[in-house]
């Protein structure tokens, strides 16, 4: 079976920085691929690759059997590219963008038309076709944003962290519109900062840390490869990323992050070791406000793996 995406030892810095630092993978078609990494990862700039926006410095990417380049409209032809920042026209309604960009694939008549209601219907956007898109709630935008992604009927979908600034009833008609796009038999590529659509969505996940992609595999492969570490997560005012390094030289932490008020921390058994870790809390002079005990999941692991969490 030919894989939708092959992307080969890619490469990229900007003057001496290495953004990218050597990332392989590959996507089935019909399958979710999560790409997963805090800010400054590389993950921009390896869409930006996979899309052909960017030129790599060394490796390779293949689309539908195709090599892409900037200048390959046949590889790019294949993919539908739905970025974090909005690409549609605020003064034109949802069906008027969507006639326009299909405009750009050549797209026409009655089978252009035909094609707008379908996706239109994908995203529930199909009742406000004639609405003009700044009239749009920013959620609504971005199913819109979506539906333009789709419309060429692309054998790979690259969403970029596309519920970024949503509210939970939009972020939730997004998600179940991603989770039909498999079943169609679409190939979709999803960045996010978000572990629990990776979880929902994603067959398959990809960590990239530093540039460099630490861990790939099932949800399933990457949990058990941490072995059953818990995880504990302390809601905490004061100084909390000190806390954070205190909590490392505790017996039997694996490794301690602060993000957003909350530190994470990664632990053998935490039933035994939470009145230490609590302890410590306290020695450090940090006030806890809440405490939640998970079973290792895709957190556990991106923790494990960076000793971040995932939105730092």
């Amino acid at each position: 079976m030919t894989n939708v995406l092959d992307v080969d030892g890619l490469k990229r810095s900007f003057d001496d920085l290495v953004a990218v630092g050597g990332v392989s993978f590959s996507i089935e078609p019909g399958e979710a691929y999560g790409l997963l990494g805090p800010n400054g990862a590389g993950k921009t700039t390896t869409i930006s690759m996979v899309a052909g926006l960017l030129e790599s410095d060394a490796g390779s990417v293949s689309v539908a059997g195709k090599l892409m380049t900037t200048k390959s409209s046949d590889a790019k032809r294949a993919i539908g590219l739905v970025p974090q920042d909005l690409a549609i026209y605020p003064d034109l309604t949802a069906a008027e963008n969507l006639k326009f960009f299909g405009s750009l694939y050549g797209m026409r008549g009655a089978s252009l038309n035909e094609r707008i209601m379908t996706v239109l219907e994908m995203v529930g956007l199909s009742d406000r076709a004639d609405d003009r898109s700044d009239e749009y709630s920013g959620g609504m935008k971005r199913r819109l944003n979506i539906a333009v992604g789709l419309l060429h009927e692309p054998q790979l979908l690259i969403l970029d962290e596309p519920t970024v600034g949503v509210d939970p009833q939009s972020r939730n008609a997004i998600l179940e519109s991603v989770e039909g796009l498999s079943s169609r038999g679409m190939s979709v590529l999803y960045t996010t900062h978000y572990m629990e659509e990776a979880e929902r969505l994603c067959d398959r996940v990809g960590i990239i840390d530093n540039g460099l992609l630490v861990a790939e595999g099932t949800r399933r492969s990457l949990v058990d490869s941490i072995g059953q570490d818990d995880t504990v997560h302390v809601t905490a005012t004061g100084n909390l990323h000190h806390v954070a390094e205190l909590l490392r030289a505790v017996e039997g932490v694996v490794t301690a992050a602060e993000a957003h008020g909350v530190v994470s921390v990664v632990v053998d058994r935490a039933a035994i070791r939470l009145p230490s870790i609590l302890a410590t809390f306290t020695e450090a002079g940090v006030s806890v406000v809440a405490v939640e005990v998970s079973e290792p999941n895709l957190e556990a692991v991106f923790l494990h793996l960076t000793g971040k969490a995932l939105r730092d």
